[in-house]
């Protein structure tokens, strides 16, 4: 019996430390994410990341040793959402529902996680210093796993024939723009700032473009 609450406390105590960390990282985190994405990574001290995280200094070093373990870790989260969004490509879908899915989910992330799409767009305008090759390499192997299911629609006869490194270069960048480059989108729709009815027009807009480029149309709501 000993043995077994001694088992349980350690479980416990291990259990609530875990919490602790998860809690104290999230915090970090959401602080670095908008100063890195109004400051850049040279602008930001660690510092600012404790003072906007709650946090002391000494806990901020404890979870992340330097400045480029958090930088790195934003991108891996990022990379990792956009990895979430590539799953709607999946072959046994229709192409058009899948292609419209995809769409509205990068943007539907753009909209919620607008600091960590301009956190991306301003490490890949500084040169990449810290997407690594590794990430880079995940990246590409993730987008070719997609445009093969891509090439299978096509050669299936259930989409017409597209250049399909284009076909995601477009897809990326307009489902971005909204986030990176808010400013010029709320002058072009003349708004003061963009709701969620917004994104939803982006996508139909977005959607009914890229879909008529492939040769299908809109699916049914």
């Amino acid at each position: 019996m000993a043995t077994t609450s001694a088992k349980k406390a350690r479980k416990d105590g291990s259990d609530n430390e875990e919490r602790i960390r998860a809690r104290n990282e999230a915090a970090i985190l959401a602080a670095a994410i908008d100063l890195f994405a109004r400051k850049g990574f040279d602008g930001t001290r660690i510092a600012e990341v404790a003072e906007h995280s709650g946090l002391p200094k000494a806990n901020v070093y404890y979870y992340f040793p330097a400045k480029e373990d958090i930088y790195r870790a934003l991108i891996g989260r990022l990379i990792a959402s956009w990895d979430t969004a590539l799953e709607e490509l999946q072959p046994g879908r229709d192409p058009a529902e899948a292609i419209m899915a995809y769409i509205r989910a990068k943007l539907d992330y753009s909209r919620r996680f607008a600091a960590q799409s301009k956190l991306f767009a301003n490490e890949i305008l500084s040169g990449a210093k810290f997407l690594d090759k590794a990430g880079r390499s995940h990246v590409q192997q993730a987008t070719r796993a997609k445009a093969a299911v891509v090439e299978g629609w096509v050669a299936a006869g259930r989409m017409a024939p597209i250049a399909i490194p284009h076909f995601f270069i477009m897809l990326w960048s307009t489902t971005q723009f909204y986030a990176d480059f808010e400013v010029l989108a709320c002058d072009a729709m003349e708004v003061s700032r963009l709701t969620k009815k917004d994104f939803e027009a982006a996508a139909l807009a977005i959607g009914d473009i890229v879909l008529r480029g492939c040769g299908l149309a809109m699916p049914p709501a």
